[in-house]
């Protein structure tokens, strides 16, 4: 496991030389904020990490619900009862295991690891909506890769952590335009054209940094978010 720090925000990069899975602490003045869970036995260096940084841990918020973003939630959970655990409300259902579409959303299958119904224990405290705080985050839908996927921008300083909305691993890509090197999260994306368009709402948000689940985070990524936007716009039209 790698420890990288940008401001506010440590990404935690597990078998970064193999399939690279990032969660990322967001340090609050007196706590810490954790996004993600990366995978089953994440959660001792996840503990670690908090102990090194010297700040308990207060919350948990998940981008979405595929099994390598929560795959420590219940762990965690079990280890700190007291923590506070959001997701969107729509991407709620997807960690009950219920794969179902609402009627107005793209009839293209939800893919990649969603849990099994019952197999996650933990219940959510609050489920998330656009616009709401978590501290210094605020909640963006940006759907696409799920139909609940979220991203968080942090207001202090507009680092956008964006789950897989993006991905670094591999070259900078939009959700469901597949890198050769690195395909993993195209072949686990619901709908290229709904993770289009929020790839666009997130290049409108000006990020001075984007943190993503799979790949290294990038400084000022504004013009290969732009360079990414253009090769999906591509295999769309």
């Amino acid at each position: 496991m790698k420890v990288v720090k940008e401001g506010f925000i440590h990404q935690l990069n597990f078998s970064p030389t193999l399939f690279p899975v990032s969660c990322y602490f967001v340090e609050e003045k007196d706590e810490l904020t954790l996004v993600d869970t990366a995978l089953p036995n994440s959660y001792k260096s996840i503990i670690d990490t908090a102990q090194k940084i010297g700040k308990p841990l207060t919350r948990i918020v998940l981008t979405h619900a595929h099994g390598d973003h929560i795959g420590s939630l219940d762990k965690l959970k079990e280890m700190l009862p007291d923590v506070m655990v959001y997701i969107s409300k729509r991407d709620e259902r997807l960690l009950r295991g219920d794969r179902s579409l609402d009627k107005n959303e793209n009839k293209t299958p939800i893919k990649g690891g969603v849990p099994k119904p019952g197999e996650v224990k933990t219940q959510p405290d609050v489920l998330l909506q656009e616009g709401d705080r978590i501290g210094s985050l605020k909640a963006i839908s940006t759907p696409g890769h799920t139909p609940g996927s979220m991203s968080f921008i942090d207001e202090r300083t507009k680092a956008i952590i964006a789950g897989d909305a993006f991905q670094t691993r591999g070259g900078v890509s939009v959700s469901g335009h597949i890198q050769v090197l690195f395909p993993f999260p195209a072949m686990a994306t619901w709908n290229k054209e709904e993770a289009l368009k929020s790839a666009i709402k997130i290049k409108n948000q000006n990020p001075s940094l984007l943190a993503v689940g799979h790949g290294k985070m990038v400084m000022q990524p504004g013009s290969i978010i732009e360079l990414a936007i253009s090769k999906l716009e591509k295999t769309i039209s």
